[in-house]
Formats: structure tokens, C-alpha cells, sequence
């Protein structure tokens, strides 16, 4: 027994070093009830429609594993939508062909998404028996009245019910979704959801400002800065409660024990999301089901949005190739295929880069692309340091607190 053990061992740290990191993506189109603010890839469906949804994106699964065999999986995340609305035989189907069709780490985290209101014990049994090791709840507000302008289909006591559920299966990696600027909000309030949530005790906390995307009810009723609504709807905050807010947010969690890793995301020490580390990082990743978008060598793609289009690619006769001449080549489903030139690698290694508050690599910079990171963006690189807007310190180049303020307008500047 001890040598077969040591021969698996041997296995796994061999194909750590031969294989290809790859992280996975798996795209759950389906949710209870579309928020008010979500324009997500989403919608409400029936029970036919998530079987037969269900059964396509096990055909690609399947369809994927030639062509992605040289390749190791270290993280897998499960988003959408709302993957808690499948059943457990659903999504224990869907990871079992997973693990049949990708060589997955035996240390790859695996997230998926919750929602109050779609959790029960035996769901998050089926899960924990599926190998998922991460949960992602979806929480946004303590405030019931909040909780109803945002159009979330749970109380804060339904929240409280699936944290009891999740925290007794024994799910001791759990992320919880939190949204500032709701209308109506006050600096007070946004205080309370942050030190009741905290004192919960998640390992890891996402703080997201609300932006007004167009298309969502939130845009009829708010677009144009709220200026265009009748009044009878409680106004966004102001600009200087909104600056309260996001100064909070970093203050109060350091209270408790978070350190701010990326410009919105908290964690306490060793539970930062690898997943999304690996987006920041420029990873390699393969995005499965409905419009999930991938990077995979020099090339950017997505699948289809159309879920007819989809259904129909991935049907019931749709058979998945015997073999593929193309090491992680796009699928029959994938759209706007981009091959990136340097010149967009290099920006892209620079804005995502820099959303981490260690910020960026001068020196992988110069591995990846065989020039200095100040020969391409001295420019930038000089006129943001003297507004005291970003830092170098040793090898590492980041944002200052007041350049993570206007982030958005320092990230465009890196775009070639």
C-alpha cells in the first residue's frame, strides 16, 4: 500500500511539472429571479430548459478533453447566474464528467455559486461530495429594505439559514458577495452590513460598487445619475458618501482580520481566490457553457450566447472528436476568436496586474515580453508616480491607495 502511495505521489508532482496550467470556467445560465442590477449572462427557465441546457454542457465537457490532455487544472469555478438552482444529481453529473474528461489537481480549488433561497442541506452535501471546497454566497446587504431595491429574492434571515447550512456540511472556504452605493444607502448603513457580516466570520469578502449597466431596470430608473427618476425612488448616494464608503470598507475589515489582495476583494491570510488570482495573472483559462469566455495561448474566445445555437451545436448528436491536431484549440461553439498581439498581452499584463494591491513584476514583465517595462510605459510609469498615484517598490510597481481611487482612468493609459 505505502508504495502504491508513493508511486501516486510520484505521478502527481510529475504532471505538476510536465503538464500545462489550465483553469476552468463553467458557465450556469439560470437564476430564480433577474436582479434589478444584473446584466449578467442570466435568466429565469424552467426545469426542461436547465435538463436540456444541462445535458449540451455535458457534451462539450466531453468534447474538450483531446484537445486540452497536456493540460493540468488547478481551479475550477462554477458561476452564473446561480448554480445553486440545480438540483444536486445535476451538478454531481456535471463534475463527475469534469474529472472524467480533465486531469484535475487533487489540490485545485473549486468554487461554486450560491444564492439564498436555492440552499439546502442536501444540496450542500451533493456538493461537498462533488469535491467542491469553495462556496461563493450571494449576500450584497444585512438590509432587508436594500436587499428589495437591488430585487435579491432572500431576507438577510434566509442568508443567515444557508450560512448555518454551509458552515454545518462542513464548507470551511466560503467567500460572501457584498454591494455598496445601493440607492438609499448612507455610510451608516454600509457599515453595519460590513461588521455584521465580518463578524460572521467568512474567510473571504467581495465589496463591489454598484454601476448602473445599461439594460437593467436599474438603468431605466437611475441612468443619467438618477437625474432623469420622478423622485418616488430613493437617490444613489452622493459622491462624497460614496468616498465614506469605499474609505470603510478597508478600515472596518482590517478590524477583523482581512487584508485587501485586489481592488475589491478581502480575504483573511491563505484564502485569497485563487480562480481569480489567475484571471489577474493571465492565466490560462477554459470558459465551458454558454457565452464563457476562455484564454488559451496567445488567443482570446468565447462561446456562443444564443442558447438555441448552443443547444443545437451541442445536441443529442453531436458526437465529440476521437482526436484533435490542435493542442487547446477553441470548440465548435466559440465566437470572436483574437489572437493577441504583444502589444495587448503587455496591456493586459499591466491593467489586470495591477487591480492586485502587490500590484505587478517588473522583472516577469521583462520574462514574458523581452523588454523593460520602462522602455514600453515609461511615460505612464513616470507621470503616475509623480502624482502620487503608484509606487515602485524594489521589483514591484503598484497603485497607492489614491491611485486605486481612480483606477479605472490609470488602466486605460496602459492600453496600447
Amino acid at each position: 500500500m505505502l508504495g502504491r502511495d508513493l508511486y501516486r505521489e510520484y505521478l502527481y508532482q510529475r504532471s505538476r511539472i510536465v503538464k500545462k496550467e489550465l483553469e476552468l470556467y463553467v458557465h450556469i445560465p439560470f437564476c430564480v429571479r433577474k436582479c434589478a442590477y444584473c446584466d449578467f449572462l442570466s435568466g429565469p427557465a424552467g426545469e426542461t430548459e436547465k435538463s436540456t441546457y444541462t445535458e449540451a454542457l455535458l457534451r462539450e465537457i466531453r468534447s474538450r478533453k483531446e484537445a486540452y490532455r497536456d493540460y493540468r487544472v488547478s481551479t475550477v469555478f462554477l458561476g452564473g447566474g446561480t448554480p445553486s438552482v440545480l438540483t444536486g444529481e445535476e451538478t454531481a453529473r456535471i463534475f463527475h464528467a469534469l474529472r472524467e474528461n480533465f486531469y484535475i489537481s487533487t489540490d485545485a480549488e473549486i468554487t461554486m455559486e450560491a444564492n439564498p433561497g436555492t440552499v439546502t442541506e442536501e444540496k450542500a452535501a451533493a456538493w461537498r461530495q462533488c469535491g467542491i471546497n469553495r462556496l461563493s454566497v450571494g449576500l450584497q446587504s444585512v438590509d432587508d429594505r436594500e436587499l428589495k431595491m437591488l430585487g435579491r429574492i432572500h431576507t438577510f434571515r434566509e442568508f443567515l439559514d444557508t450560512w448555518e447550512i454551509v458552515r454545518a456540511e462542513g464548507f470551511h472556504n466560503v467567500n460572501v458577495d457584498l454591494i455598496s452605493a445601493i440607492p438609499g444607502q448612507t455610510a451608516h448603513s454600509w457599515e453595519r452590513t460590513l461588521r455584521t457580516v465580518a463578524e460572521l466570520d467568512p474567510e473571504h469578502l467581495s465589496a463591489y460598487s454598484l454601476i448602473i449597466e445599461e439594460g437593467t431596470p436599474f438603468y431605466e430608473r437611475y441612468g443619467n445619475g438618477g437625474a432623469d427618476h420622478d423622485g418616488s425612488l430613493p437617490m444613489l448616494p452622493d459622491e462624497e458618501t460614496e468616498r465614506q464608503i469605499y474609505q470603510m470598507t478597508e478600515a472596518v475589515l482590517k478590524e477583523y482580520g482581512y487584508h485587501r489582495y485586489e481592488i475589491s476583494n478581502y480575504a483573511k491570510q491563505g484564502y485569497e481566490c485563487r480562480h481569480n488570482l489567475g484571471y489577474w495573472d493571465r492565466k490560462q483559462y477554459l470558459g465551458l457553457g454558454l457565452g464563457a469566455a476562455s484564454l488559451v495561448g496567445e488567443r482570446r474566445f468565447h462561446n456562443t450566447a444564443d442558447m438555441r445555437k448552443y443547444a443545437e451545436i451541442f445536441g443529442e448528436d453531436y458526437r465529440a472528436p476521437a482526436a484533435c491536431a490542435e493542442d487547446g484549440q477553441p470548440g465548435p461553439a466559440a465566437e470572436e476568436i483574437e489572437t493577441l498581439l504583444s502589444e495587448d498581452q503587455m496591456g493586459e499584463f499591466m491593467f489586470l496586474g495591477l487591480r492586485k494591491t502587490k500590484g505587478i513584476s517588473c522583472r516577469e514583465f521583462q520574462e514574458n515580453f523581452g523588454k523593460s517595462i520602462e522602455d514600453v510605459y515609461g511615460d505612464q510609469i513616470r507621470r503616475f508616480k509623480s502624482l502620487g498615484l503608484m509606487k515602485k517598490e524594489g521589483d514591484r510597481l503598484r497603485l497607492t491607495e489614491r491611485g486605486i481611487d481612480v483606477s479605472n482612468s490609470i488602466f486605460v493609459e496602459f492600453v496600447l
